[in-house]
């Protein structure tokens, strides 16, 4: 192992990215690209020039990120937000969500038929558009489910090319998505679908945190994911995130709860140290070493990207709903709980954090049976 595989290390240069992003978005120019852009951008910049290793060879510290750090900002996160912010915005987002679930299954139609891929990939073809499909709808959990299923994960080059492509064209539009709403509401405003007395839901940008303060909110994060962990072996047919998520939502309503100092500033962090480890999944050289595997699965999912993105806000513009709501909606198809959170946050629509996380849960439980629908149909 070399040094700069050692976890330690990783782990320190990624604070310091999150660092290096906070600080450039306090200037003019950057500070409309926002943290979370700013992080996964000089994250993948940074794996791909070998200051850190990409997360494409299971490091440790990565996996403990997705698995553990990842949840558990989505958990802190949900302590700062009322129930409340469902009663006009769960709407319209569960309806984006659906156009958008709808998007990506015409999408990976159309790449089927123009791309083929069956020719260059062979039998499994029909598996990967499942895949795709399972995660554009909602999430990795669906397309690592699909994979599994059809042992596409025992053919390396090809479960390797998938993950890479899937990551270097995800990423850009989680990119896209946090930039487009801002410039879409100056050409083309539209009425914010704010709920009332949203003033006291603002996000948070100035806290202070206690020691009794840290050690309630990391306390009470680290028990609900034993619960969840703990409930669905019991109930495997229910997602720990789901779980972990239903608890945030009850805890966030108790009045004791919501004077805790310091939800916004733990759970932003936890959130963009994921986004980080996001960054470093866009492996051009693994990419760049597959040949014309990754070129035809390139060209498939840029097909399937676009003609969702399409969907999603041609309709979106067309029933007048509110950009920053479709932006949401769109990745919680995309990248699911996390970067619904993150996209959120970013826009500063507190109002969005749980309606985001309730669909991308959706998007867990709909989008292995999406991937599975389309592998069948397509074999």
């Amino acid at each position: 192992m070399t040094w700069t595989q050692d976890p330690i290390y990783i782990s320190g240069m990624l604070c310091m990215f999150v660092l290096l992003s906070v600080w450039l978005a306090k200037f003019k120019g950057w500070k409309i690209v926002g943290m979370p852009i700013l992080v996964i951008v000089i994250t993948a910049i940074a794996a791909n020039f070998g200051i850190i290793p990409t997360a494409t060879g299971g490091n440790p510290v990565y996996v403990g990120i997705f698995k553990c750090l990842a949840p558990m900002g989505i958990f802190i996160a949900l302590l700062e937000v009322d129930l409340k912010s469902l009663k006009k915005a769960g709407m319209p987002i569960l309806l984006m969500f659906g156009i958008g679930a709808v998007g990506t299954i015409i999408g990976v139609l159309v790449a089927w038929y123009l791309v083929k891929p069956a020719v260059e990939i062979g039998p499994m073809a029909n598996a990967v558009a499942g895949m795709y499909t399972g995660t554009y709808i909602g999430g990795s959990i669906n397309f690592n489910a699909i994979a599994l299923s059809y042992q596409v994960n025992e053919n390396a080059d090809l479960f390797a090319a998938t993950t890479v492509v899937d990551n270097l064209i995800g990423t850009p539009w989680i990119i896209a998505t946090l930039i487009l709403p801002k410039y879409l509401q100056t050409f083309l405003p539209r009425k914010k679908l704010l709920p009332s007395g949203n003033a006291g839901q603002k996000i948070k940008t100035n806290e202070s945190v206690s020691i009794a303060g840290l050690a309630s909110i990391l306390g009470l994060a680290f028990l609900a994911m034993a619960v969840s962990k703990l409930t669905s072996q019991f109930f495997p047919q229910i997602p720990e995130i789901l779980t972990l998520t239903t608890i945030a939502l009850i805890l966030a309503q108790i009045r004791l709860l919501k004077k805790l100092e310091g939800t916004h500033t733990i759970g932003f962090f936890l959130i963009l140290l994921f986004l980080s480890a996001i960054g470093t999944l866009c492996d051009l050289g693994t990419l760049v070493g597959l040949g014309d595997l990754a070129g035809v699965l390139f060209l498939f999912v840029s097909v399937l990207v676009l003609i969702h993105g399409l969907v999603i806000f041609g309709l979106g513009a067309l029933f007048r709903i509110d950009w920053d709501v479709i932006a949401v909606a769109s990745q919680a198809n995309v990248g699911g709980n996390t970067t619904a959170l993150a996209a959120a946050e970013s826009l500063n629509r507190p109002d969005l954090l749980i309606p985001g996380v309730l669909v991308g849960s959706l998007g867990n439980a709909l989008g292995t049976y999406g991937g599975f629908f389309i592998a069948g149909i397509l074999g």
